[in-house]
């Protein structure tokens, strides 16, 4: 599994001012995770139900093993038509992405706004200790703009 890791700058001080526009004073930490052993069934019924697009999935560690979303639910429902097999048969591990860039919590929402735009990703899960702790979206990067719109801009 090739996870990328986008640390935070570690060597310089941070600003007072920036001390508030970081990827932690923003991240989800209620997540709703997944197993490998879920059926995909029942991701779709929970992304559904929960109104989001796809979900960390995860061990009994809570260690990262990848994300599962709708667009992997759609892979599915796809082959299932193709191959004649009932929807939700198969498992999460088989449909689940594994090369998950993941985003260290003191990176400034800024650093975090380009990643998103140069990766196209809709998540990055935040692993501290190699748990995952929470995960930023772009919804969550587009809350912290709009609170921070007429302040100092300066990170």
């Amino acid at each position: 599994m090739g996870i990328k890791s986008f640390e935070g700058k570690r060597a310089e001080p941070e600003k007072i001012q920036s001390a508030s526009i970081q990827v932690k004073d923003y991240m989800s930490e209620n997540l709703i995770t997944f197993r490998k052993d879920h059926y995909v069934v029942e991701v779709m019924e929970t992304l559904i139900k929960n109104k989001i697009s796809g979900a960390p999935v995860v061990n009994e560690n809570n260690e990262l093993l990848g994300i599962i979303s709708d667009g992997d639910c759609m892979k599915q429902i796809s082959e299932s038509r193709y191959y004649n097999m009932p929807i939700g048969d198969m498992k999460v591990e088989q449909y689940m992405e594994t090369d998950v860039p993941t985003i260290d919590k003191n990176v400034s929402i800024f650093d975090c706004a380009s990643l998103f735009y140069k990766h196209n990703c809709r998540r990055f899960p935040i692993i501290e200790n190699g748990k995952l702790i929470g995960q930023i979206s772009r919804k969550d990067i587009l809350c912290a703009a709009l609170k921070l719109r007429g302040q100092n801009w300066h990170s």
